[in-house]
């Protein structure tokens, strides 16, 4: 599972989601020949990215390259079950990826064209969110 190796802050403030607005950053394919770009705003945590990884290698029979485009930086904090309230804020429990519209978010090359779009597509399965294939310019 992917986990920052150092952090400058241990615990972060939730934010607000801007649904709306489309990512200004990582919108093209850089690296490979396919990419799966998200259409949809969500949080992406490190299990289902590595479910992803999984499902790509396992149908590529580990073939070609694969790229991840994003890092789960954001640490998410909870409380264990039946505290009261105050207390202070609860412990890490996990770090998320904040996705906005248009952010690549995989990459692929190497593979036939059939194999690659069929990978990406089983990966867009594993994520909470809308994704759609998307080839180099």
């Amino acid at each position: 599972m992917l986990i920052p190796k150092k952090v400058k802050h241990r615990k972060w403030q939730k934010g607000r989601s801007k649904g709306r607005l489309v990512e200004t950053r990582g919108t093209y394919v850089a690296y490979g020949n396919y990419g799966l770009k998200a259409m949809e705003p969500a949080w992406i945590d490190s299990r289902q990215i590595e479910s992803a990884r999984r499902t790509v290698t396992n149908f590529t029979k580990r073939g070609g390259k694969f790229w991840i485009r994003i890092f789960p930086d954001k640490p998410i904090t909870k409380k264990p079950p039946e505290v009261t309230m105050g207390g202070g804020k609860g412990a890490v429990e996990y770090y998320v990826f904040p996705v906005r519209p248009g952010r690549v978010v995989f990459e692929i090359d190497g593979l036939p064209e059939d194999v690659a779009k069929r990978a990406l597509i089983l990966a867009g399965h594993k994520l909470s969110f809308k994704t759609k294939i998307v080839e180099k310019l």
